[in-house]
């Protein structure tokens, strides 16, 4: 399997810190998302930035990572594990497995033989010579929060096998789906849910967080934005004088519960570029239309 370079996937350094890797996995993941970039390796390059955060977000995968980096390898060397798997950098507890068709689906043989490797209920001494004895298996579940939100099924993949995994409304991260039966040798599939990382998305306990990008005259004069929730685009009112991070809040939007979270929108005020001399003008306008030191 071929080596990957996720600190250059994300346009970051190896010193970076978890504020930075996730900017810049928001910046990459809005601009190669499949549905807003026209590019032709646009879904492609939206897995490989989702499977550079994935690896780089968690401080046990990174650290593992990093131990692999610290050999020297370069983007595109070929790695291979050893009888044990990747177990002597520190690999994760539990097997990784991401839903199909999430953020998280479809990641590389690397990310799968750098944290895949599985780890079995307690195996008797001298097993290797009788029937493989009966065990569970444990495993983290990575779940796209549009399914957390609807509870509808999820499809994985385990050990060459394709699984329909049933997802209760509302899941938290740490609870534990039992699937019997499909674990090692007969035993149980314990799944650990945890949610696969979103474009668009940041979660804060029952709330997510989204940031919308308005201009700087709707956030002067207020407007009406379309923002993307779990449950499909709503439109916001900007009120008139919004200040870049403010927050507006959708009650319910959330993710489900006995008590549904909300979601909390950023405002983030951006200047387009201007494109032509009229722009340059309407610029120079409110420039001198605003003749005054605003700053204080």
């Amino acid at each position: 399997m071929q080596f990957k370079d996720y600190y250059g996937i994300l346009g970051v350094e190896p010193s970076a810190g978890e504020a930075e890797i996730k900017t810049a996995y928001r910046r990459l993941a809005r601009k190669y998302h499949p549905d807003v970039s026209k590019e032709k390796d646009a879904e492609d390059r939206f897995k490989a930035v989702n499977e550079a955060y994935e690896a780089l977000r968690d401080p046990a995968k990174r650290k593992a990572y990093d131990q692999l980096r610290g050999r020297g390898y370069r983007p595109g060397d070929d790695v291979q594990p050893g009888p044990q798997g990747f177990e002597g950098f520190g690999g994760a507890d539990f097997e990784e497995i991401f839903a199909g068709g999430g953020a998280g689906g479809g990641f590389s043989d690397f990310f799968e033989g750098l944290f895949g490797q599985g780890r079995r209920g307690p195996q008797r001494p001298g097993a290797g010579r009788g029937p493989a004895p009966r065990g569970d298996t444990r495993a983290k579940l990575a779940i796209p929060l549009e399914a957390v939100h609807d509870g509808t099924p999820v499809r994985i993949s385990v050990s060459g096998r394709t699984l329909d995994v049933r997802i209760p409304k509302g899941v938290r991260e740490g609870q534990v789906i039992r699937l019997g039966g499909q674990g090692s040798n007969g035993g149980d599939l314990l799944l650990e849910v945890e949610y696969a990382a979103h474009p668009q998305f940041e979660v804060d306990g029952r709330n997510i967080i989204h940031v919308v990008q308005v201009a700087p005259w709707e956030a002067a004069l207020g407007s009406t934005v379309s923002v993307p929730t779990l449950g499909g685009h709503v439109e916001l009112k900007v009120p008139p004088n919004s200040e870049a991070g403010r927050k507006l809040r959708l009650r319910g939007r959330g993710l489900p519960g006995d008590s549904p979270g909300d979601q909390i929108v950023e405002i983030e005020v951006v200047a387009p570029k201007p494109q032509s001399v009229s722009q340059i003008q309407a610029y120079e306008t409110l420039r001198d239309a605003f003749d005054l030191d605003w700053r204080r």
